[in-house]
């Protein structure tokens, strides 16, 4: 399933400038999904953060990485209309920084859902080398 970005609107809370997923090119409900980020020279975060070397910072690409756990949650049609709070980063490694022009393709995979809690594994891509890995967990709420 592809998801564009007023899609993902649909299903997760989070707007702009703080949603951070322009599509979603793969999805199955509960279990894993693939994001995509075009990272872009006037996302807002460059002007702050080096804006003689713009870095995109280490917790906006985990955020990524959590909205796209978020997305494979909430497309469920048991949680479809919740909201899902991140809960936990664990074993988050940065590997490849991430500069304007680039493109994250963004994976997450749900190992165990219980109870309204998740915790899977998400890594992001940049051309097809790891720049950013970690396990998450999230907690589903009203």
């Amino acid at each position: 399933m592809k998801l564009t970005k007023e899609d993902i609107k649909k299903i997760i809370p989070h707007r702009d400038p703080f949603l951070f997923l322009d599509e979603i090119i793969e999805l199955e409900s509960l279990k894993s999904g693939i994001g995509i980020k075009h990272v872009k020279e006037d996302d807002f975060f460059f002007e702050g953060h080096f804006p003689e070397k713009p870095v995109m910072p280490g917790v906006l690409i985990i955020e990524s990485l959590a909205q796209v756990g978020a997305v494979i949650l909430l497309s469920s049609p048991e949680y479809q209309g919740k909201i899902v709070y991140f809960t936990g980063i664990s074993n988050a490694k940065f590997r490849k920084s991430v500069l304007p022009g680039d493109t994250l393709e963004l994976r997450c995979e749900l190992h165990k859902i219980r109870r309204g809690f998740g915790f899977g594994h998400a890594e992001a891509y940049i051309k097809g080398e790891l720049a950013c890995e970690a396990d998450i967990s999230f907690a589903v709420g009203q």
